[in-house]
């Protein structure tokens, strides 16, 4: 493994343990070089994904591309990051263990939407309005009344009661 650093191919491995859900090794390495040290992961892929875009565009999939997105739509929200990276890991799994190696964005898209609503419902709305590119207010209102299957949320109070 190539220090981050500086560049040195030849790094070491110092720890090596599970992560918490035993989806990835997780190896402290340090340089002898530099003497920096850094973490890396380790998982198992089972195939060579590709992803066919809404334009038509195939892209190789993209755990951390996956994984960015969804930290987008929680940033500043309570959910720890195990969490995320649990739901990222078993997104990744289904994708992998369906049997084909050509995957459309809109599956990525839905299963997203589904590990997010079980997250975080503002989680969920946000990455609803950029994935479903929401125009104007009914469309929050439409996915708000998705998540409490009619359901509305409580009014916040208005004025200094």
């Amino acid at each position: 493994m190539r220090c981050p650093f500086c560049g040195n191919a030849d790094t070491q491995v110092k720890d090596s343990r599970p992560t918490e859900d035993s989806a990835a090794i997780r190896r402290r390495r340090v340089c002898p070089q530099c003497g920096q040290r850094f973490t890396t992961f380790e998982r198992v892929q089972l195939r060579e994904l590709t992803v066919l875009k809404r334009n038509g565009r195939r892209t190789p999939f993209d755990r951390d591309k996956l994984l960015r997105s969804v930290q987008i739509a929680l940033r500043k929200r309570p959910v720890a990051p195990e969490r995320i990276d649990q739901m990222v890991s078993g997104i990744v799994r289904r994708l992998e263990s369906q049997g084909d190696e050509e995957i459309t964005s809109e599956m990525i898209g839905e299963l997203v939407m589904d590990g997010l609503k079980q997250l975080d419902d503002v989680a969920y709305v946000r990455f609803a309005s950029v994935y479903r590119n929401f125009r104007d207010p009914k469309d929050f209102e439409d996915v708000l009344g998705e998540l409490s299957e009619g359901e509305r949320p409580k009014e916040r109070p208005t004025g200094a009661g």
